[in-house]
């Protein structure tokens, strides 16, 4: 899970949002990644530790990455080394995709398991991105983006499997984008 950076679009801590029903947009990320893997990471940064403690779920780890201000691309790096020799790969989701409906989630982990060595990536129409698996032969592809660049240009380039994953836009960037998601969702309850 990343949620290292800053949200200066936001103009405030985004990870810490309160969504209807109480929990924080990191914490239903949390659970969203939960459908996938129990051995949840979160990659933090800006904030930490206030965002750990505010967070109102627990994972298996927290990961500080205090160079988050390089970008996207270094905390992908800093998750990925922080899972040792033994991970055939990653799940790689982002904490602002508070929509993100759970069947496709359980969709993208069954495959993952039943082809581990095979990308697979949430359908964004003419192309893919996270939430995504990205098996270990990738790595060192993820590990030499550069920057505020995420996994999708590595993604598209594996040709990685298609999952369509319902909620995978928009993400919550600005105070209008979580307006109107704070509106969907409640709705959604």
């Amino acid at each position: 899970m990343l949620a290292a950076g800053r949200a200066s679009r936001m103009g405030r801590r985004k990870q810490l949002l309160i969504l209807p029903g109480g929990e924080t947009l990191l914490a239903r990320a949390i659970n969203q990644a939960r459908l996938m893997s129990r051995q949840v990471r979160v990659v933090v940064g800006c904030g930490y530790p206030l965002v750990r403690y505010r967070c109102g779920q627990q994972p298996v780890a927290w990961i500080f990455h205090p160079d988050w201000a390089q970008g996207l691309s270094g905390s992908l790096r800093a998750g990925l080394r922080a899972l040792g020799p033994q991970a055939h790969g990653a799940f790689v989701l982002l904490g602002d995709q508070p929509l993100l409906a759970p069947e496709g989630l359980k969709q993208l982990a069954s495959r993952a398991r039943a082809e581990p060595g095979r990308v697979w990536a949430a359908n964004y129409g003419q192309r893919v991105g996270v939430p995504a698996w990205i098996p270990r032969s990738l790595w060192s592809e993820i590990m030499a983006l550069k920057g505020d660049a995420g996994a999708g240009r590595v993604l598209n380039r594996a040709a990685a499997g298609a999952i369509d994953i319902a909620g995978v836009q928009p993400d919550v960037d600005t105070p209008e984008s979580w307006q109107e998601f704070r509106r969907l969702l409640a709705e959604q309850t």
